[in-house]
């Protein structure tokens, strides 16, 4: 009986996390395109690259769907975050919002302390999505702190050199794409 209700909980759980992340992409206009019911849907996508952060991985992937009925095309990224070896989210981008992430996350990268005259900071960027890239220290003194958030999920702290590896997929993924669009 246990083992019955132990499953039925995780079956709510993966649900819950589901209509989530749904409810999430759907604020994009991949998210949005992939949705419709009704229709084909052809979604193309191309592997980048990923990072290791500890028993973490983030992976960033190119992506490209279209639907069959109306030729309508949507382009940006899916950024997957596993966590020890288990998918956890999918969060897209969409390609008009990727220079404005890249711009985010070049400012994040080079902050200083002198961003404010107080002790500590927190400098963040959230894409529609509500995938969160963040910056901060308590004080004055040791490194500043990365970080990648999505929703309510435990911030994934990044090394400064993972903050960079993570821009040049982004930047990499948006080469991908505006090659593919330019063979159009």
């Amino acid at each position: 009986m246990n083992k019955s209700l132990a499953l039925v909980a995780a079956i709510c759980a993966f649900t819950l996390t589901s209509l989530s992340q749904d409810t999430n992409s759907l604020r994009t206009d991949l998210g949005v395109l992939e949705a419709q019911t009704g229709v084909i849907i052809i979604k193309g996508f191309g592997s980048v690259g990923s990072i290791s952060v500890g028993t973490d991985v983030i992976s960033v992937r190119s992506k490209e769907s279209t639907d069959v009925s109306s030729g309508v095309k949507s382009y940006g990224l899916a950024i997957q975050i596993e966590v020890n070896s288990l998918p956890r989210d999918r969060i897209y981008v969409d390609y008009d919002e990727i220079d404005s992430l890249l711009g985010a996350m070049d400012y994040l990268i080079k902050i200083k302390y002198d961003v404010t005259a107080l002790p500590g900071f927190e400098a963040s960027y959230t894409t529609k999505a509500g995938l969160r890239i963040i910056s901060n220290s308590i004080r004055r003194d040791g490194a500043i702190q990365h970080s990648l958030q999505y929703g309510d999920a435990p911030r994934i702290m990044l090394s400064s050199v993972q903050m960079t590896q993570l821009y040049d997929l982004v930047e990499q993924a948006r080469k991908n794409l505006d090659a593919l669009k330019g063979d159009k």
